[in-house]
């Protein structure tokens, strides 16, 4: 699947993905669950909720030239401990919002640190005809992680309307020792010997002599436009589905169902993108999710709706990993680790600024109108595709 990693070294990669976005799935919900315990006011939420991204967007581009001088797997190892760690002191000492606050910053933290790794593992061992797949499985393990994070507060929280949070904790520290020993059954492949051949290209410059090389700068809006508009979609889907009538376990099958056909779509990505070219299959992706998201605005039956889910799911999953080896493809030898910390950091950006510009847009038109401005600007990210060859 990736290079000259043995199966061994790729078992242990899609695990540590599949864990680490387990553990964030987990402890953000039950940081949330416990400062509602805590009787902490409303700003104090928002506060919570933002501290995750504070590490990504400060310490994205120097993480990214940190795994490109110590490798891939030290920097898991770090990002790694960091979540072991954030989850021990929630459980021991997560009883006040400072707490709180601090253990989901740390989070935010080493969950940047172990994707970057993760990705950067890819980037550098993948071949150049193997990148959209290879990233179509590290993305499917991590969508995997996501569903099971939420799944597992589930068991533990069983039919209360607040689960045992400490129970959570200490599930999330049991689940973050199996992660850091995986870290330790991924090989280091070629990336090594690349680094080295490219130490003289890969130290040299910064995030802004990044962004001048060729398709560095679209890649990055192009992902994230996409991400955003992800999370656009679950916060959006319920409005409106409360805005025609729907009950929530209708808008919930409608949610799984974008979600299941984003992981089903990543499966066969390698061999869809070698018989129609990655930029093709990223402009047709780009084309469905714009058309489902505009359609999702207008009335309809609800199994259409299903259907249009289903679509869209399909859209914005392949989106997604297609970015990510489009970006790896871009950046130059040597500054791959940097290009895809540029790129979480770009997502982080566009998961603050574009939900907060579109969801403006509800206050005069509604939930539907959400849904057609996401649509614009999907749209609008096709023109950023242009002139860009196909075999890139």
């Amino acid at each position: 699947m990736i290079g000259e990693l043995g199966r061994r070294s790729v078992a242990a990669l899609l695990i540590n993905s599949t864990l680490i976005q387990a553990i964030t799935f987990l402890v953000r919900p039950a940081a949330t669950y416990r400062a509602l315990e805590l009787d902490v006011p409303g700003f104090a939420l928002g506060l919570l909720a933002a501290s995750y991204a504070v590490f990504p967007l400060i310490l994205a581009v120097p993480t990214g030239g940190l795994v490109d001088r110590l490798g891939e797997r030290r920097l898991m190892a770090i990002g790694g401990s960091i979540v072991l760690a954030c989850s021990a002191f929630l459980l021991l000492w997560g009883s006040s919002i400072a707490a709180l606050v601090i253990g989901t910053a740390l989070l935010g933290a080493g969950q940047m640190a172990c994707v970057v790794g993760q990705q950067a593992v890819v980037a550098n061992n993948a071949t150049s005809s193997r990148l959209d797949s290879a990233f179509g499985y590290l993305t499917f393990a991590a969508s995997l992680g996501q569903a099971l994070g939420p799944f597992a507060i589930s068991l533990v929280g069983g039919s209360s309307v607040r689960p045992d949070t400490q129970a959570i904790f200490l599930l999330a520290t049991c689940m973050g020792f199996v992660m850091l020993a995986t870290t330790f059954a991924i090989s280091a492949g070629t990336s090594t010997t690349r680094k080295k051949t490219a130490a003289g290209d890969g130290s040299k410059g910064g995030a802004v002599s990044l962004l001048r090389a060729p398709g560095v700068a679209r890649a990055l809006a192009t992902s994230a436009t996409v991400l955003a508009v992800v999370d656009l979609t679950v916060v959006y889907l319920p409005a409106l589905g409360s805005e025609r009538g729907l009950s929530a376990a209708t808008v919930g099958l409608m949610l799984t169902t974008r979600a299941v056909f984003s992981m089903a779509s990543r499966l066969g990505l390698g061999r869809i993108s070698r018989k129609l070219g990655r930029m093709k299959l990223l402009v047709l992706s780009l084309a469905l999710s714009t058309g489902t998201l505009g359609v999702a605005a207008i009335p309809m039956p609800v199994w259409l709706l299903f259907v249009v889910m289903a679509l869209l799911g399909l859209g914005l999953g392949i989106g997604q990993p297609l970015t990510m080896s489009w970006l790896s493809a871009q950046a130059p030898a040597g500054q791959r680790g940097r290009a895809l910390a540029l790129r979480l950091a770009g997502n982080r950006v566009g998961q603050l600024v574009l939900p907060s510009a579109i969801g403006g847009v509800a206050a005069g038109l509604g939930s539907a109108g959400v849904f057609l401005a996401s649509a614009a600007v999907v749209g609008g990210t096709l023109l950023l595709l242009r002139g860009v060859r196909l075999d890139d």
